[in-house]
Order: C-alpha cells, then sequence, then structure tokens
C-alpha cells in the first residue's frame, strides 16, 4: 500500500500497480464468492468479478425481478444462481449486497452460515455501523471488511467495460483470519475498482449518507429546480431555462472538471463566466454550510439511519416512492429535459 498526499494530508491507497488482477486471482483462488442481492450493486460487482476470473455465485429470492434479471444476464439456476439460504452455505465470501432494509431481513439466514473462517463483505457501512439499530452484529470468528465503490453498480459495470475503473473506499471492521486486508484488496480489484483508498465503516456511510443527501443528488436537485424556476419566473423559456441549468452542466462543464479540476474548467471559459463564478462561489458557500453541518450533524446522531430504515421497511414503500419519483418525472425541469435528450446529436 502506498502513501500519497491529497491536499496535503498523507492518504493509504493501494493501486492496480501494486495489488495487480493476477496477485487477486491467486489471492482469491480457493474461495467462492456469494454476491447476495441483485439490485443496485448485485449485477455490476457479481457480472464483473465473474468476468475477471473469480469463482461468483449470485443468491437472490426466487421468482421476482432481480432473479429474473440475473437469468437474463446468463446467470444459470443450480450452477451460479441459487436461492440465498443455500447460496451462503456455499460461499466462503458474502457479499452482502441487499438493501439496507433487505439486510435486516435477510440477517438471520446470513448469520447461521458465517462458519469460522468466512469473510462478510459490505459496499455500504450502514448495517453494522448502526448495528443497535440493524441488528448486524457478525461472529468474531469472521472477517468482515467493505470495498465501496464512488458511484453505482452500472457505473462501476460501463466503466469497466470501456477498460477503465470506478475508486473504492475500503474498509476492515474485523479480521479473524488474519488475511483480511489481502481478502478486501483482492475483491476490490476484483470488481474493477480504479484505486482503492482506506476508510472505516463509520466514516465510510457517514460521508456516504452526507454526500447522496447533499452535492451528489439531494442538493444538486434542488439547485436545479430553484435557478430552474427563477429563470421561469423571470420570462425565460422551458428550454432555455433547463439548458443553462442542467445541460450545460452535465454536459460541458463537469466534464471539463473532471479532466483538470475546477480551476481548469474557469480557465476554460469566458473571462465574464470566470468573474462572475469566483465572486459569487462565496456567496452560494456560505449559503449552504449551515445546511450540511446541519445534514452532518442528522447522519452523525443516526436520525438519517432511523428515517430510512423506518421508510424501508414501510410496506407501502415501494408504491409511494414510485408515486415521489413520478411527481419529479412529470415536473415541468424534468419533461423538458426528457425533451432535451431526444434532440442530442
Amino acid at each position: 500500500m502506498a502513501q500519497i498526499e491529497f491536499g496535503g494530508v498523507l492518504e493509504k491507497v493501494t493501486t492496480r500497480d501494486e495489488f495487480p488482477l493476477a496477485k487477486a486471482r491467486e489471492v482469491l483462488k480457493d474461495e467462492t464468492i456469494t454476491v447476495l442481492g441483485y439490485g443496485i450493486q448485485g449485477p455490476g460487482q457479481a457480472l464483473t468479478l465473474k468476468d475477471n476470473g473469480f469463482k461468483v455465485i449470485v443468491g437472490q429470492r426466487k421468482g421476482g425481478k432481480s432473479w429474473d434479471k440475473a437469468v437474463n444476464d446468463g446467470w444459470k439456476e443450480g450452477e451460479d444462481l441459487f436461492e440465498i439460504e443455500e447460496a451462503c452455505e456455499k460461499g466462503t465470501v458474502i457479499q452482502f449486497l441487499l438493501s439496507d432494509a433487505g439486510q435486516i431481513d435477510a440477517w438471520p439466514t446470513v448469520k447461521k452460515h458465517l462458519s469460522p473462517g468466512k469473510a462478510l463483505y459490505f459496499s455500504h457501512g450502514f448495517g453494522i455501523t448502526f448495528n443497535e439499530k440493524t441488528g448486524i452484529i457478525p461472529p468474531k470468528d469472521v472477517d468482515v471488511i467493505l470495498v465501496a465503490p464512488k458511484g453505482s453498480g452500472t457505473s462501476l459495470r460501463r466503466l469497466f467495460l470501456e477498460g477503465k475503473g470506478l475508486n473504492s473506499s475500503f474498509a476492515i471492521f474485523q479480521d479473524a483470519t488474519g488475511k483480511a486486508f489481502e481478502r478486501v484488496i483482492a475483491l476490490g480489484i476484483g470488481i474493477g475498482s480504479g484505486y482503492l483508498f482506506e476508510t472505516d465503516f463509520k466514516k465510510e456511510v457517514y460521508s456516504d449518507l452526507t454526500g447522496e443527501r447533499g452535492v451528489l443528488m439531494g442538493a444538486i436537485a434542488g439547485v436545479f429546480e430553484a435557478q430552474y424556476n427563477c429563470l421561469r419566473k423571470n420570462g425565460h423559456s422551458p428550454s432555455e431555462a433547463f439548458n443553462e441549468t442542467v445541460e450545460e452542466l452535465t454536459q460541458s462543464l463537469m466534464p471539463l472538471v473532471a479532466e483538470n479540476g475546477m480551476d481548469w474548467m474557469y480557465a476554460n471559459c469566458s473571462t465574464t463566466a470566470q468573474r462572475g463564478a469566483l465572486d459569487w462561489r462565496h456567496k452560494f458557500r456560505e449559503a449552504v454550510e449551515p445546511v450540511f453541518d446541519d445534514l452532518y450533524d442528522s447522519v452523525a446522531s443516526g436520525r438519517e439511519a432511523e428515517i430510512a430504515i423506518k421508510k424501508g421497511q414501510d410496506p407501502d414503500y415501494r408504491k409511494k416512492l414510485d408515486e415521489e419519483l413520478k411527481e419529479l418525472r412529470d415536473s415541468e425541469i424534468w419533461q423538458t429535459g426528457t425533451q432535451v435528450r431526444k434532440l442530442r446529436p
């Protein structure tokens, strides 16, 4: 593991050069990797591990949409696709990739198959960090590890197929075998990580919940809506408001930031844009910092976890979620977005 300086701070990082795929295969050559759940992270991780030459099986409840999705992706019942309990029994590494609510429901089944020496793998620190709410307390004689790709399973898979990688964090909660580090890094390389940086379960879930509610999803959606509504109130057409708010950011400016950073993007815009952005960024930062402080406090207190668990266990959750997403989808800004995307060359 190398130490690399990020913004003046040394961090522990593992790259593919230090831990190549061949080494990962050697570390896991005698392991059977059971992927539980075939929703958000499951498909991307399972398919990429399989393509990279690891022994992988999928555990899923038969008869549901996710089971059918797994079959459509080429997993075969009785060969590498099993009901959850049988998959748990067969696996030496159990990748627990069900939803947070699904993990709570499945935990009694998973726990009874965690025999000594197995590894319990997460891609989210939620279940372990908030174990007083989830009840997920692993036995002491298994490794408990985490690899959290910094993006969706869909992005992980797409980048792998393009010959690229999605960066991931990794953590070790419990090293019962003395092999937890090699196991977790091998799995991280196996799922297609670009590089892996060290964290712990609590930091992972705190940063993840803050990010999802903040810049990655909640804040960006709210800022989009606020600017779009401002432009519309002042007489701008839906097309103009959407292009100036969403399309230019996602299709033009963010790729420039991704390539070389915010300063480079500024340097490649007009003087008028540069000056306005440099002046107004301070006002926006000062306006939203208190909101982020409130958000982080809500995450660290366990309130966000409590809300997520309660909502996720509501039998009508899926129906209510569909209604909320429909409201978002049917709003003028995103209806306009649908039309704009159709006009892209």
